[in-house]
């Protein structure tokens, strides 16, 4: 039997608004990252008050979060794009250690 080996890879979430969701999408393919989950309709309390997850007319009101594992090269290019979002609207950018077990996932060659 194989046994997993683990990987240490970078995760990156990023929390705006959801009006702001294509701006982050954009860094993301334009950095070639392979894949991403998008978490919509977050509710909390941040530095900009509380936030509640009703939307009133579409989703673009309400808060979402987006998430990548990404190699260590590539945090500081994603924080220099986000950074002009950052600098006039609300959101934040959390990076963790992980680890992967599957590596392949997660470089610009799995992308189909």
């Amino acid at each position: 039997m194989n046994s997993l080996v683990l990987h240490p890879m970078k995760e990156v979430r990023v929390i705006v608004p959801g009006e702001h969701q294509g701006f982050v999408i954009e860094i993301f393919d334009a950095l070639h990252i392979s894949g991403y989950t998008i978490i919509k309709n977050l509710a909390g309390k941040g530095h900009h008050g509380l936030h509640t997850s009703h939307t009133m007319f579409d989703e673009t009101e309400s808060r979402l979060m987006i998430m990548t594992v990404v190699s260590e090269e590539k945090v500081a290019p994603i924080l220099a794009g986000l950074a002009p979002l950052f600098g006039r609207h609300s959101g934040v950018m959390f990076v963790s250690d992980v680890s992967v077990s599957r590596l392949e996932y997660f470089s610009e060659s799995s992308k189909k």
